[in-house]
């Protein structure tokens, strides 16, 4: 499907991303913590493939209802599993550098600077969902294979914030790295399984023709390794726990691979 034939359908998508950041931008004003954002963002990413569903109806095709199963498991999943994470805890440390930087009147700064970037990048980031969602061409060898590589990056994201969460709450682990299961293979599993997922939705929106979309798979991968993943992340890891040092020298950063000696 072509971007002009995609345009009508992606619009109204855009105004729901738009929605859903406008009722947590305003659940944040008072609460004085705009990491909510993070815990909506999937399903800002979500609501454009179920605008879509529904302009499409009463005419979804089979890879239209598998990829809004795949959507969803993936956007709950997470908008879950981020709010639990931060359930009882103050603004996370990178929102309150934003906060500083931009007072006075963040509260308001933070509706376009937070809030609206987000559900602009999410819906860039949902346009596979869309064209996927909109098609009516036949299911094709690429959809089977994007499955696969969805399944292989949800089951490893899974597994890896799982097993980051046991390890967080041990008090045993407290000040020690995180080197066991799938993060001694990898310091961000978690963000590798988030690659291989959009990397397999995107094959099935070009097995509809949707090729053009392939700006969301990129730009997810550019978030994860460059922006708000790995690269942040790792900022100053270094200085503030010393034998993270150790944990890089002899594990790769994002792509799994046995541990160097």
């Amino acid at each position: 499907m072509s971007l002009t034939a995609l345009w009508p359908i992606a619009l109204p998508g855009l105004a729901a991303s738009c929605a859903i950041a406008l009722i947590a931008w305003a659940a944040s004003v008072p609460l004085r913590d705009v990491s909510i954002v993070d815990s909506v963002w999937s399903l800002m990413v979500l609501a454009p493939a179920v605008m879509a569903a529904a302009l499409q109806q009463p005419a979804l095709g089979p890879r239209a209802v598998v990829v809004l199963l795949l959507a969803t498991a993936w956007a709950l999943r997470l908008a879950v599993y981020i709010a639990w994470r931060h359930w009882g805890h103050a603004e996370d440390h990178r929102y309150r550098a934003i906060r500083s930087r931009n007072e006075p009147h963040f509260a308001l700064k933070s509706l376009y600077l937070v809030f609206g970037l987000q559900a602009l990048l999410a819906w860039l980031v949902s346009l596979p969902l869309v064209a996927a969602v909109a098609s009516a061409t036949p299911w094709h060898v690429l959809d089977a294979v994007g499955v696969a590589l969805f399944a292989c990056g949800f089951v490893i994201e899974t597994l890896a914030d799982g097993q980051l969460a046991r390890f967080k709450a041990d008090p045993a682990s407290r000040g020690r790295v995180m080197a066991q299961g799938l993060w001694c293979y990898s310091r961000h599993p978690n963000y590798f399984g988030e690659f291989c997922l959009w990397w397999g939705l995107w094959l099935m929106a070009a097995a509809a023709g949707g090729w053009w979309t392939i700006v969301s798979p990129l730009l997810m991968s550019v978030l994860l390794l460059r922006v708000s993943g790995v690269t942040l992340l790792e900022k100053d890891i270094g200085e503030r726990r010393p034998a993270y040092r150790a944990y890089v020298a002899r594990t790769n950063a994002f792509f799994p691979w046995r541990p160097r000696a």
